[in-house]
């Protein structure tokens, strides 16, 4: 007899990759062609939804200051579906001129202090901004994700209790949000604690689906997922070869590597479409052009040691 994690385990997931944002904007200022080069790639490796880029102010986050020349220039690819992070209504204003995305995410934090220093409001102050950032989005045919950042703690995991998360929650679904996307901004879930709050937030949110955004942090990004995973939840936030982390949680990590969890996904027989050695190409690749060092993911590790020890089966690719 399975476990009951095992038996929960769904035939498919979806995987986002956010790695052209969240992946790169800790990291040296990369060229718009080279952008581009590596989101071909994941293209090429079967990612179907890519965040792209944000919407945000030049001198806060320069990595992200080319956000409208990368999106006139992205390809337009049948099937595959770009988005661009915006924190406020500004952002969102620059997502509709620039063109070339399909979605856009907007999101709160579920902690005052974070939101000071990761959007210059408070958390009221950002909810009310919210709603008219999906409702400019909305009028312009954009796809919206609503997320919580923070979700699971900003300095220690008992300084968001779950009922705030609960309240945001219910206050983003209400406006009308595609999908409803929760953070780990910080790293700060275990296993059981993720199980405990996002099982509920599953339900609440039924029919729109929950995204899980894991950052590696305390090294726990992957079984956190399998948490999700028994909880109901069906899509994932990675970026490739685990880069990331916001540039204002002291401490902060990378989110999952892609091709890390992809592997281990197929490893379990669930289909994700997505090529793993592929997407760990286009790590290395990014390394190469961020002229650092070794990257977080085990599995860009391995292929450029031993490709051939990368199992690939094409069943499970198959979406």
């Amino acid at each position: 007899m399975s476990p009951p994690l095992l038996e929960a385990l769904p035939p498919s997931v979806e995987i986002v990759e956010v790695g052209p944002r969240d992946g790169l904007q800790r990291e040296p200022v990369l060229s718009t062609e080279a952008k581009l080069a590596l989101i071909q790639g994941l293209v090429d490796a079967g990612l179907r939804t890519i965040q792209v880029t944000a919407f945000v102010h030049p001198r806060r986050v320069p990595q992200m200051a080319d956000a409208e020349a990368l999106c006139r220039r992205l390809p337009q690819v049948e099937g595959v579906v770009f988005t661009g992070l915006a924190l406020n209504l500004r952002g969102v204003e620059r997502a509709v001129q620039a063109g070339g995305i399909q979605a856009v995410d907007v999101s709160v934090s579920a902690n005052e202090d974070h939101s000071r220093r990761n959007a210059n409001r408070s958390v009221d102050q950002a909810l009310a901004e919210m709603v008219q950032m999906v409702a400019l989005a909305r009028s312009h045919g954009l796809q919206v994700r609503g997320g919580i950042q923070c979700a699971f703690g900003y300095r220690r995991p008992d300084d968001v209790s779950s009922e705030r998360v609960r309240e945001l929650a219910d206050t983003i679904l209400a406006m009308g949000v595609d999908q409803l996307a929760l953070a780990d901004s910080a790293g700060l879930a275990d296993p059981r604690s993720l199980f405990r709050r996002v099982a509920p937030l599953v339900e609440q949110a039924h029919p729109v689906p929950v995204v899980l955004h894991l950052h590696d942090t305390r090294g726990l990004g992957l079984a956190n997922l399998l948490a999700g995973l028994a909880c109901g939840v069906r899509a994932f936030d990675t970026a490739f070869g685990g880069l990331g982390g916001c540039p204002f949680i002291d401490g902060a990590a990378g989110n999952i590597a892609t091709e890390d969890t992809v592997h281990m996904l197929h490893r379990m027989g669930i289909a994700t479409g997505v090529d793993p050695v592929q997407v760990a190409r286009v790590s290395l690749q990014a390394r190469e052009a961020l002229g650092r060092g070794d990257l977080p993911s085990r599995i860009a590790a391995l292929v450029e040691r031993a490709p051939d020890r990368v199992e690939l089966s094409p069943s499970e690719m198959a979406p």
